[in-house]
């Protein structure tokens, strides 16, 4: 029902499950699953590139992320300020190569390889800062990784801005690869685009499938069952046309 306040679904004994916001995207919410796996695909991606690292997910949310970076990383910290979240995760995610803290990304400090920061920039007041201060944690043989949105494909035509009030600001390709290469000398930057069946529903939008439905009275009925097949697989994460991407995924190293 609209403006029904979503939670978490079926969640394991003494987890306490979350509210969805809009602040973060979560598993278990068949309505956010799209969201859920299009950030999944890219923590996919890093977890096979920081293999037998140590990786800290700063601002890691529900641990949904962090629990997919441990099944390659040698270890993981979840850095988390929100205490409901943290208290989720910590519960939720037990592996022994995987921990939870409580604290902002701005004050949290370990040793580590890699810091993995997802969908979250766009929500920082002083971005730059942050960013040389992760180059700075990492150290010269280290490597960040940052994922956001694209304004272009997120937000309405000639917006500066989409409509989601926890954003401070979205960026363009270019604006987004201006702010990194500000602190980090080697920067490379990947597109996340639809892959599969979405590949094949983009197709059916420019075939004319959104007049069809909505005038056949279809369209509830439809994404209520073809939302929650989406899978992980269904988005890629590759080089391309970076005005075309969904997200944005850097690749960073000082």
């Amino acid at each position: 029902m609209d403006g029904e306040l979503l939670i978490q679904r079926n969640q394991p004994p003494g987890v306490p499950p979350l509210a969805l916001t809009g602040e973060r995207t979560l598993p278990d919410v068949p309505e956010e699953n799209y969201w859920f796996r299009r950030h999944c695909a890219v923590y996919s991606w890093i977890a096979r590139r920081v293999a037998g690292l140590r990786v800290i997910d700063m601002a890691c949310g529900e641990g949904y992320g962090a629990e997919l970076l441990a099944t390659r990383a040698a270890s993981v910290i979840g850095v988390e300020a929100n205490p409901a979240a943290y208290e989720h995760a910590r519960l939720r995610y037990r592996r022994a190569n995987l921990r939870f803290e409580r604290a902002t990304i701005e004050t949290f400090a370990a040793p580590t390889d890699a810091i993995v920061l997802s969908q979250t920039i766009e929500h920082l007041s002083d971005p730059q800062a942050v960013l040389a201060r992760f180059a700075a944690l990492v150290g010269p043989a280290g490597t960040v990784f940052v994922s956001t949105p694209n304004l272009l494909t997120l937000a309405a035509p000639g917006a500066v801005k989409s409509d989601n009030p926890w954003h401070l600001r979205e960026y363009r390709p270019e604006e987004f690869a201006e702010l990194c290469r500000r602190v980090f000398a080697r920067v490379e930057l990947y597109g996340v685009y639809h892959a599969r069946k979405l590949a094949l529903h983009e197709f059916a939008l420019r075939l004319g499938w959104q007049q069809l439905h909505t005038r056949l009275h279809l369209t509830r009925a439809f994404y209520d069952r073809f939302v929650p097949t989406i899978s992980t697989s269904d988005f890629r994460v590759a080089r391309g046309s970076l005005e075309h991407a969904l997200d944005f995924v850097a690749v960073l190293r000082p």
